[in-house]
């Protein structure tokens, strides 16, 4: 009987903690938008933003598996797309790279103690003259077709 009263009140202590960092997390929301990139200027993502929070990693796979498995390209949801506009541009319009911990990637994931590894294989900068394009086809995607849905487990349907 102790042992279960024990249990419930860790249980009870850890979902407070859940519960304050998630309250946290939405307060300070905002300051994860970088000044300086394009992301900045608009109202929203190409997705609802608690969307975009929660889920985004979700959607980015999702996006892998399409072009990976069924060669369908599309920018909506695509890596580069995230980046080419939430990368912030110094004086001289070089990109800064995302993954730093000032950055847009890299401060939500250091403030939430989740491993970001994309940038292992993937650019933390844009690359090449069309890199823009991209963030452009994913807003421009958001009215034209329809949004992937995130199932329970993560799965798109």
């Amino acid at each position: 009987m102790a042992k279960a009263a024990v249990r419930a009140g860790l249980v009870a202590v850890g979902l407070a903690w859940v519960l304050a960092a998630q309250v946290v997390l939405a307060a300070d929301a905002k300051t994860y938008v970088v000044e300086g990139s394009k992301a900045a200027s608009l109202e929203s993502c190409v997705e609802p933003t608690d969307l975009m929070r929660r889920r985004h990693m979700e959607l980015i796979k999702h996006q892998r598996d399409e072009t990976v498995h069924g060669g369908i390209r599309s920018s909506k949801h695509s890596l580069a797309g995230c980046v080419d506009c939430h990368i912030r541009r110094v004086t001289d319009q070089t990109p800064a790279p995302i993954h730093q911990k000032s950055e847009f990637c890299g401060a939500c994931h250091a403030f939430t103690a989740v491993n970001l590894n994309c940038f292992d294989c993937h650019a933390a900068v844009p690359k090449g003259p069309g890199a823009d394009l991209a963030a452009q086809a994913a807003h421009q995607a958001v009215g034209n077709r329809p949004s992937v849905q995130v199932g329970p487990e993560g799965e798109g349907h």
